[in-house]
């Protein structure tokens, strides 16, 4: 397991999420304990269907029926998120803790513009923000995440945008979120290779920054380049985990060793 001096600013401790249905029951998350912290980025990889996103998605307090979760602990910055009423979670998210959805397009409401959506991700922490003085900041983020354009871009509705162009405007949602926790669920997929670079390096800045990130992707690649610590999922449960030195140097457990294989990357997708 990781071993770190300092404090997690966010534990998970026997996360369990289960969906039903009248004749089974799906263990999506099962008994998942994960350790996050400041100043570096943790990837979280395995196969589809191990259970990665709707972990993440656990700890944001975002399950639906017929999913839901029967135990375990979220620990953020002392407190068990578990706990918190859905009035209280609203007022954690974005303030604290900020994810960029692996399908964007969806997670924004089609009939508000851009701009207003990156206001929304400021104001839910800085409620003395005024959207006129934060629009240079935005198009500057809107730049570094590679979009040419800011000022067309800020004046569209996320249905006038590509899916590509999207997932871009979602990273910069949770760049401009500046909260302590930020996931990051496939934030490079579907990108070309420049502005995978942009959003990588501008994910590194928040991570020197003092930024907590999970990062959840199939690339090996991009996890050796940019992560600091990694967990292996598979079939709802953490089967492995280390630093990416630790653990690419070498891997004890037999899948994660296969996932490492060239010929089985694919599974990650």
């Amino acid at each position: 397991m990781i071993l770190m001096s300092n404090t997690p600013v966010l534990q998970i401790k026997n996360l369990k999420t289960y969906f039903y249905s009248r004749d089974s029951v799906v263990k999506a998350v099962d008994g998942v304990n994960m350790e996050v912290h400041s100043g570096r980025i943790t990837a979280l990889i395995g196969g589809s269907g191990s259970g990665k996103s709707v972990m993440s998605r656990s700890v944001m307090g975002l399950i639906d029926k017929p999913g839901k979760i029967v135990d375990g602990e979220i620990w953020l910055n002392g407190r068990d998120l578990r706990l918190l009423s859905e009035k209280e979670m609203r007022k954690v998210r974005g303030k604290e803790i900020a994810m960029i959805f692996q399908e964007p397009a969806a997670a924004m409401n089609p009939v508000v513009k851009i701009k207003d959506h990156l206001f929304e991700a400021v104001h839910t922490h800085d409620r003395k923000a005024r959207r006129k003085d934060k629009m240079p900041a935005f198009r500057e983020v809107l730049l570094g995440v590679g979009l040419r354009d800011p000022d067309k871009i800020l004046e569209s509705y996320p249905f006038e945008l590509s899916g590509g162009m999207c997932q871009r405007v979602m990273v910069a949602m949770g760049i401009v979120a500046n909260a302590g926790v930020l996931i990051a669920d496939e934030p490079t997929s579907s990108l070309d290779l420049t502005t995978q670079i942009s959003i990588l390096e501008e994910l590194m800045s928040l991570r020197d920054a003092g930024i907590a990130i999970i990062l959840i992707t199939h690339d090996l690649g991009v996890v050796a380049q940019t992560a600091d610590d990694m967990y292996v999922m598979k079939d709802g449960k953490i089967i492995e985990s280390g630093t990416v030195r630790e653990v690419f140097a070498a891997p004890k457990h037999p899948y994660t060793r296969y996932l490492m294989e060239p010929v089985h990357v694919e599974e990650l997708r």
